[in-house]
Order: structure tokens, then sequence, then C-alpha cells
């Protein structure tokens, strides 16, 4: 499957990415909608996000070019809407044909989560290639630490939220992060699953107040037992609240 992304910021784009790609994606990137336009036949999408932050001017000209060819069952169109996106615009978007809406503040889990909807809604997603993010609660026991390759320092923080493919993280020295610069490889991390400690290497694909690293590889068998470990998380849960009557979500 083809995923069409027109987005200026390479930080957006590099975060989308990382996400989507292993959802099994192709993905081709433009950085002007006219560029799109010119493409679209040959690039023949299956899916397309563009953002309305970076296009506030060109994204609906770019939709209704798309729809007048290209009906919702054939190929989605999902907007990135930033702060100032008013409601007015989000009515014209249902009108001209989006199939959704999803803020550009990405690092919100709920906005990923609605992302995914929206792809697997209109395309015929594999659920077994589906990352499924989980936010640390009680009954999990997830941890993670690494070496900063550039001052040799230690990365820590706490942990957001974790997938198959990757953690977000709230670090406490976000600015010794962001200092690797997107798509530094960290090659001495420890991740702790359960009662294991697991050694990815991971690569920074977003910084910020929170920063996302995506999981590049992991040794042998690492990988199937972080999977089975999220897998087994309603277990886990069904036992915890079993043995913690009083607890509530916070």
């Amino acid at each position: 499957m083809k995923l069409l992304l027109v987005i200026a910021s390479d930080d957006t784009y590099a975060f989308i990415a990382s996400y989507v790609r292993p959802l099994g994606f192709e993905l081709i990137r433009y950085r002007h909608p006219l560029k799109a336009m010119d493409n679209i036949d040959e690039v023949d999408p299956d899916g397309v996000i563009i953002s309305g932050e970076d296009f506030p001017r060109h994204w609906k000209t770019l939709v209704q070019f798309i729809r007048s060819e290209r009906p919702k069952d054939k190929t989605a169109i999902v907007v990135l809407k930033g702060p100032n996106f008013p409601f007015e615009e989000a009515a014209k978007a249902s009108y001209i044909g989006v199939s959704g809406i999803v803020s550009e503040n990405l690092s919100n889990p709920e906005e990923l989560d609605r992302l995914q909807g929206i792809l697997s809604r209109y395309l015929p997603i594999d659920d077994g290639r589906r990352s499924k993010r989980i936010r640390p609660a009680p009954w999990d026991r997830f941890g993670f630490i690494a070496c900063n390759p550039a001052d040799q320092t230690f990365i820590t923080g706490n942990l957001e939220t974790i997938s198959a493919t990757g953690i977000s993280l709230l670090p406490e020295d976000a600015h010794s992060v962001q200092k690797l610069g997107l798509d530094a490889v960290l090659s001495e991390c420890s991740l702790r699953v359960g009662d294991r400690i697991l050694s990815p290497v991971c690569k920074l694909v977003r910084t910020g107040k929170i920063v996302s690293f995506h999981f590049e590889s992991f040794p042998p068998g690492e990988q199937d037992f972080l999977n089975d470990y999220i897998q087994s998380r309603p277990l886990r849960e069904r036992k915890y609240i079993q043995e913690h009557p009083d607890y509530t979500e916070v």
C-alpha cells in the first residue's frame, strides 16, 4: 500500500513515518501540494496525509483535486490540524471529502490512536502488523535507560507510551537528548519489560518535551518477548484489579 505524505516539517514527517511504516505502507513524500497534484496519477496512493498547519491555503485545493477522481473507498485522506484550525475549516474538510482530521501534536497518544483508527477504517491494514501502543499502568512493568553517545551521560525519564516498534519518553534532560539530532542511533539501551532487561538499538525520531525512539533491532528472541508481554496485558490488568478492588483509574 502506498501512503502519500504532503508535509513540509521534517520533524512531523519523521515521526509519522516511524509510526506508519511498520503498518506496511510504502511512503512517498512531497514538500508542497502542487508537486503532489502533478504526480498524483503516477504515485497512485491508497492514502494521503496532508498538513493543514504547513499548507493552510492549499490543503483544500489538494483534497478537492484528489476527490475529483478518487472517492473515499479508493483513496483515504487525513488532514493534520494545527492549534489554530477553526471549526469552520473542519466542517469544510468533511464536506469536500476528508476521511479524518488529526491534531498535528502527535506526541499525544490519543491522536496517534485516532490516526491509526482512520487508516484502518479505510485501508486494509493487516492486524498482525498494527503497532498497539499502551500507556503504562500499575499492572505493567516498564523502564528505559540509554547511554547518550554524544557525552556518555544517561538518558532517563518517564516512559509515556510503548509499543512493539518504539517508545515515547518524557526525559529528565530534554536538552541533552535534543543535541543528538533526529535519526541519531543509540546502541547502548536497556528496556525493562516485566522481569527482563532487553537491549534494543534505538533511533531518535522525535524531539521536544516528549521524545520518541524507534526500535531498530533487538537481540534474538527479545522482540518476541516484548510482543508477548504487550499482548498479555489484559490478563495482568484483570489480576491486578482482582487483587486491588479499590483501584480506580486516574
